[in-house]
């Protein structure tokens, strides 16, 4: 399969320039997708078109990731309401190196069609203004590049020439890329269909030869919400953003009529295999949402990542979950844990002698209101400590029963969960 069916059977071409599938039959191909690096991390938006490069490489042609340490700086008005809030270098700089070492998980960057990173900075870094007026800016018109609609929905609430000049920046990127290594496609979401048109255009006034372009619908939630948030903000692909967990459980939660084309957009099974798959499951979305958020986490993170979080998800779903499972977890899965219910932190030094249960279930913790309610609930056999019921009022609690030496789980009942901390 080509890549131009490639993405029509996934949903994935929203448009293109004519010819493109002659011309991508027709030798190995070389195209390019920037990432300006105004976040700290990529996040699970930016990796729908990691997707498209990864797809691109399957398909037997060469992808550019051109990293944006030049157009960073400037600030693109596509899909803006009002003016970016510029970084500083420093910032931009250290997001770029980041980024950078998140892109070589997804690509592979050996072989005949090895993957690039390149840094468009090295376009500019030695070009003065004037260089850039005369060799850059006599290429489009003002009405030209005000016909595009990362301009013209600016006019009414204001552009700066800055950002204006956005677009000259991604076209003549285009064009240095088209010359020194003969790349003549670029790829992008759809609200990037002018600035890449305006890089086909460069080619075609300064280079006489003829680029081609590739744009993916964007991707949408069923609910109208954007893609690539929760209720907590923005999924990042950095496990110090948004760890594994929350990366699953994003999966996990997603709605039912999402399912299609998340698939589509993010399996690397083939299209006989998405079919088989769906005609397995199609009558399951929660194993299908499990499938997905396994394949994904394992991609995106790692399989010891994912059987992580399974085994978080266990202790706080599974009602059945063990001692033995309890006592096996490290510091990182207690530290997921913490996130996810209530959590009390305490002085190390509480445990230099024994607690008594009750005093630890209203006095160094709030889980029950009064020592009355303590024994009630202790003579209900509704307390466990690290999945151990306990069923006497005078039981003590020691420093040797801290997991890792520093973690206690309590239990009321079997849904109310509570983790003790100390430092």
């Amino acid at each position: 399969m080509n890549f131009i069916e490639e993405l029509k059977w996934r949903g994935m071409l929203h448009d293109s320039t004519p010819e493109i599938e002659a011309h991508l039959n027709s030798k190995k191909c070389i195209g390019y997708i920037g990432f300006d690096p105004t976040a700290p991390s990529m996040t699970i938006g930016n990796y729908v078109q990691i997707m498209l490069l990864r797809l691109f490489q399957l398909s037997g042609h060469q992808p550019i990731v051109l990293m944006g340490g030049a157009t960073g700086r400037i600030g693109d008005p596509s899909g803006k309401d009002k003016e970016r809030e510029l970084k500083s270098f420093d910032e931009l700089d250290s997001n770029l190196q980041f980024q950078m070492e998140q892109v070589k998980k997804f690509l592979d960057f050996e072989g005949e069609n090895k993957a690039l990173i390149i840094n468009n900075l090295d376009f500019y870094k030695d070009m003065n203004v004037l260089d850039f007026l005369r060799d850059v800016g006599k290429t489009l018109t003002v009405n030209y590049m005000s016909s595009k609609d990362s301009v013209k929905n600016r006019m009414e609430t204001g552009l700066s020439f800055t950002e204006f000049s956005y677009q000259l920046l991604q076209a003549y990127d285009f064009q240095c890329l088209f010359s020194k290594y003969d790349c003549s496609i670029q790829m992008g979401g759809s609200d990037q269909w002018g600035n890449i048109t305006s890089g086909t255009e460069f080619i075609r006034r300064n280079l006489n030869q003829k680029a081609y372009a590739v744009t993916t619908p964007l991707l949408t939630k069923a609910d109208g919400k954007k893609f690539g948030k929760s209720e907590q903000g923005n999924i990042w692909l950095d496990e110090k953003l948004t760890s594994p967990y929350k990366f699953y459980q994003f999966w996990i939660n997603a709605d039912d009529r999402d399912l299609p084309n998340f698939f589509k957009y993010f399996t690397l099974k083939s299209k006989a295999e998405f079919d088989a798959m769906w005609e397995e499951h199609g009558e399951n979305p929660q194993q299908l949402k499990r499938l997905l958020a396994e394949e994904l986490t394992c991609r995106v993170h790692s399989p010891a990542a994912y059987k992580s979080v399974l085994k978080v998800s266990d202790l706080l779903f599974n009602k059945k979950a063990t001692a033995e499972a309890l006592g096996s977890m490290t510091t990182e899965e207690f530290e997921t844990v913490a996130g996810e219910i209530v959590t009390f932190q305490c002085d190390n030094s509480i445990f230099d002698q024994a607690i008594n249960i009750i005093d630890l279930l209203t006095e160094h913790t709030t889980i029950l209101k009064s020592k009355g309610e303590a024994r009630k609930a202790i003579a209900n056999n509704a307390i466990a400590i690290n999945k151990v019921k306990i069923n006497a009022i005078d039981h003590t609690i020691q420093q040797s029963d801290l997991l890792q030496q520093q973690y206690l789980m309590i239990e009321n009942g079997k849904k109310n969960k509570f983790l003790l901390k100390t430092a």
